[in-house]
């Protein structure tokens, strides 16, 4: 097994134990199972994400994988009120944080805390691909 194979069913298992036992819906393993599946991603300017879990799955937290590009971010850098975790499995990323930036390689996270300006780009020559872990506060 791969390691960002091994680290990926590590980070998944700390989010599912997250979940609290006084849940509104009793889950069946075929929800609580998502495979990639390249079917299922969805298409971006600079690659594609898939969720492993969405907005919908449970409380407003996701995990999701974008891919990137070399050269190329999916986005400007930006700020918003959730904090947020990257997970680099594979590739290059330069990872921006408040005015400073730093490039690391795979097995490596990266942390957003709230309203901090913040941004991830392809920094090598070939595809970057990190896990996003975020809780959306429900509207």
């Amino acid at each position: 097994m791969k390691t960002s194979t091994k680290i990926f069913s590590i980070v998944m298992l700390c989010f599912t134990m997250q979940i609290t036992t006084a849940q509104e819906k009793t889950y069946t393993i075929e929800e609580c199972v998502n495979t990639f599946s390249e079917d299922k991603t969805v298409p971006t300017k600079v690659g594609y994400q898939y969720w492993f879990a969405d907005k919908d799955f449970l409380d407003g937290r996701t995990i999701k994988m974008s891919v990137v590009a070399p050269g190329k971010s999916t986005h400007a850098p930006h700020k918003h009120v959730e904090d947020e975790f990257f997970y680099v499995l594979e590739g290059t990323a330069k990872f921006f944080l408040d005015g400073k930036e730093v490039v690391v390689e795979a097995n490596t996270s990266l942390y957003c805390p709230s309203w901090s300006m913040h941004g991830i780009s392809n920094a090598g020559d070939t595809e970057l691909k990190y896990l996003v872990i975020k809780k959306y506060e429900k509207e």
